[in-house]
């Protein structure tokens, strides 16, 4: 109470000597959008000035400066309009074209945008949905997911550079490509969780096979007319595609707009036709186009024009997306494209003065025009279903193979996977893929309960796609020349060398971080400055004084809850919930608060050239993203019961988040210029986190290196075979047998200790620990089956002249 008091004089002194006067005056101007409250509080603060005895001028213009700008009318034409005016006349905030403002206002907010807020609820955070299978989905996962894994060889997809007739049929017939057509048009009607999962689980048993399933259910003809297709269209073709009948591709990518769809130079002109009816005549070049040269419908995005104003809506119409035959006249479908030799279908297509209904639009002459939205809205689903799906099983995998062999293979007398220098990577294997799993969950929940978040499934494209590069890369390190020779039994080869690929596609990653994170997040999440662009493009002074005003006020609260949770190192902060996460709730709020202020300054500081700035930009990416990551960890760890045993994973999660936005924070300062040093240098010394330590990680590792059910539960919805040929299992029952006889080693380590058996090598010690009563004969021969499935394990493939010269051959075909 004493503590209290003082407080209350301290600040009642300042007010006295006028320290507080200026900051008091900015409240009160910037709450002036909320008039009625804060006349109340101006008439409140003018009181306290006079108490106080502060100069009477003073108090003069806080009345002046209360009483004008609490009447909208009169503050809208004496301060809001020049500042609009010159806001205006500068160009401060940014131009937007037409392609970049239908991808800002596709799709819409989520969690995105309370993390953008500054003061995310995580109470509201929590309550957001985690994602759960249905019955029927459950049982399609084991049943017809399951018989399509054991049908498939990996290494014999890459050797016959296909899949087999057998198998081809199988996903026909069970409608693998109708995974998100509604059953009404005889698909399966499955939710994005269970889109999620079928593609993740096809994708750990072969690269290629979740290649093949993720498109047709991704971005495509069958996702574009479930949203936006006519009647007619979804009744024709919908069915047709559910079966296999029609085999679909999505032609966007040409070789000179790949991410810049405005620099498309594909073209449809309407004509009339000899029926009399609007014909469209098409020409594409498109390249890059997977399932092209398997596809028998063309989904097609183009620029459509009218020059004869036939549809009576102009001349220039926009992007448009139709349906194509690849059987009609003039439809060409190039030679195939060779992805780092990975044997899925990609090639090019082109189209010369093909000439189709205008009805082959999808969605029919209404959404003419409107392609671009309707593949921003589309793509934003893919990109968190179909690649964070195949990278986030891709982890599982690797987290699965390393620990095993990690404990299998031997240098110096000891498991690999007992030297520190080894549980480095494998801790941050483990640790990433508990939170890629937290991430997907999250994300398909969301998308499964209505939303389209285009900058949460941005981030999630591109930081899926690196972390599992990185991945696969440390797990390469670890098992060594098992991972880079290639055959039947190498697990990691074939993914390390189409890792790439996910970097690639569906926008390049490099400009998906510096341009698309941040670049519409900071317009789209933030809670005025899209508002403040409309109000400017369409003249309309009311509304930017409702926004400008409300921004400043965004600006001033974070500012001082900046400072506050600077101060405080956020532990004034109430957490939703007061357990082991609640420091680091603290942290997240300190951290979005932060984010969000400086996100401001930046914006002001480089105007409408912050796109331009584009590390600037994929910094502010980046800590959005490890907030989102977080904030799925934490539900993770929430929903599955706070389980003792995952507090490592989670701990690790969360400590290497706040350490990425602290690198990306002291980036920022380091490079905004001279005015941010100070926030640098504040920053360094008042750090929100660092990387987990390696006490930390180590127990991270050995999550992985233990047979058990956690082990089981990170890799859980990957395929394993039950054939002990597999090369998986073998590491497994390897692995199994080894932890099974591991107190039998510890008798022969004891007995090395009594000096009643010699250090030699270990099938010699098995030998002699039976002669000198150390193991029974049973017990050692449990030791020798354990040590020539170890042997068996760490073997590599190896190929006669005649077969590695035959392999070369196939490759070439």
């Amino acid at each position: 109470m004493d503590q209290l008091i003082y407080f209350i004089y301290t600040v009642l002194t300042l007010l006295s000597t006028g320290e507080f006067i200026w900051p008091l005056v900015i409240l009160v101007i910037v709450g002036c959008y909320f008039a009625w409250r804060f006349v109340v509080m101006g008439v409140l603060v003018i009181a306290l000035l006079y108490s106080l005895q502060v100069p009477t001028a003073v108090v003069n213009a806080v009345i002046v400066a209360v009483g004008l700008l609490s009447l909208p009318f009169v503050r809208r034409y004496l301060f809001t309009f020049p500042i609009y005016f010159t806001m205006k006349a500068l160009k401060f905030l940014p131009t937007i074209s037409k392609t970049e403002k239908e991808a800002i206002e596709a799709g819409s907010t989520w969690v995105d945008a309370a993390l953008f807020s500054g003061s995310p609820n995580f109470n509201t955070l929590m309550k957001e949905g985690y994602g759960t299978l249905s019955s029927e989905e459950q049982d399609f996962l084991d049943g017809p997911v399951n018989q399509l894994c054991e049908k498939v060889i990996d290494w014999d997809v890459y050797k016959q550079r296909d899949f087999s007739p057998e198998v081809w049929d199988y996903i026909k017939k069970n409608k693998f490509f109708g995974l998100i057509i509604p059953k009404e048009y005889g698909g399966l009607g499955f939710s994005a969780m269970a889109n999620s999962a079928i593609v993740g689980k096809v994708g750990s048993r072969s690269t290629p096979l979740g290649i093949m399933v993720m498109v047709p259910n991704s971005l495509g003809p069958a996702e574009l007319l479930t949203h936006y297709g006519t009647q007619t269209q979804k009744d024709y073709y919908l069915p047709r595609l559910a079966i296999g009948e029609e085999i679909p591709c999505f032609a966007l990518t040409e070789p000179n707009a790949g991410s810049d769809a405005g620099a498309m130079t594909s073209k449809g002109e309407i004509f009339k036709g000899k029926d009399g009816k609007p014909w469209i005549r098409l020409n594409w070049n498109k390249r890059y186009i997977t399932l092209a040269a398997k596809a028998t419908l063309l989904g097609l995005a183009f620029k459509c024009y009218d020059p004869d104003n036939i549809l009576g809506k102009g001349h220039d119409l926009g992007i448009t997306c139709a349906l194509i035959s690849t059987a009609i006249d003039g439809v060409e479908i190039g030679k195939r494209h060779d992805p780092l030799g990975v044997p899925f279908y990609n090639c090019p297509t082109k189209g010369v003065n093909v000439e189709v209904p205008v009805d082959s639009i999808i969605g029919g002459v209404d959404y003419v025009g409107k392609g671009w939205s309707m593949l921003m809205e589309c793509l934003s689903a893919g990109r968190g279903i179909s690649l964070p799906a195949n990278c986030t099983a891709g982890a599982k995998m690797v987290t699965r193979v390393v620990g095993a062999y990690s404990m299998i293979r031997k240098q110096f007398g000891l498991e690999i996977g007992k030297f520190e220098g080894v549980q480095e990577p494998i801790s941050e294997i483990v640790g990433w893929t508990y939170m890629l799993e937290a991430a997907r969950r999250y994300t398909c929940a969301g998308l499964d309960d209505g939303a389209k978040p285009a900058v949460v499934t941005a981030l999630a494209k591109y930081h899926f796609t690196e972390l599992f590069r990185k991945i696969i890369n440390h797990g390469m390190d670890v098992v060594g020349g098992a991972g880079i020779s290639l055959g039947p039994r190498n697990v990691l080869g074939h993914p390390y060398i189409a890792a790439p690929i996910g970097v690639t596609v569906e926008g390049s990653n490099i400009l998906t971080r510096s341009l698309m994170i941040f670049g519409q997040g900071a317009i789209r999440c933030h809670p005025y400055a899209l508002a403040e662009i409309h109000a400017i493009e369409d003249n309309n002074l009311a509304a930017f004084d409702k926004a400008f005003w409300g921004h400043l006020g965004h600006i001033v609260k974070n500012y001082v809850k900046t400072i506050i949770c600077e101060v405080t190192r956020g532990y004034l902060i109430l957490p939703h919930r007061l357990n082991s996460t609640a420091r680091y709730v603290q942290k997240l709020s300190w951290a979005s608060a932060k984010f969000a202020f400086f996100s401001d300054m930046a914006m002001i500081l480089f105007g409408g050239g912050l796109k331009l700035r584009e590390r600037v930009t994929a910094r502010f990416g980046d800590i959005l993203a490890w907030m989102y990551f977080a904030t799925a960890v934490l539900k993770r760890y929430e929903v599955e019961g706070y389980k003792k045993e995952d507090w490592p994973m989670v701990k690790w999660c969360l400590d290497y988040s706040l350490h990425s936005m602290q690198v990306a924070f002291e980036g920022l300062f380091k490079n905004m210029g001279p005015l941010f040093y100070p926030a640098g240098v504040l920053a360094k010394l008042n750090p929100l986190g660092s990387y987990p330590k390696d006490s930390l990680s180590a127990k991270v590792a050995k999550i992985s290196q233990q047979v058990g059910h956690q082990r089981d539960r990170v890799t859980a919805g990957i395929y394993i075979s039950d054939d002990l040929n597999d090369a998986v299992k073998k590491l497994d029952h390897a692995f199994e047998q080894l932890a099974a006889v591991a107190p039998l080693y510890k008798k022969i380590r004891h007995g090395i200790k009594q000096g009643k058996i010699k250090k030699a090598a270990i099938r010699l010690m098995i030998d002699e620990s039976v002669v000198n009563g150390v193991l029974t004969k049973d017990e050692a021969q449990r030791c020798i089956d354990a040590e020539d499935l170890r042997d068996d394990a760490v073997l590599v493939d190896e190929f006669t002249q005649v077969e590695f010269m035959q392999g070369i051959k196939q490759k070439k075909v």
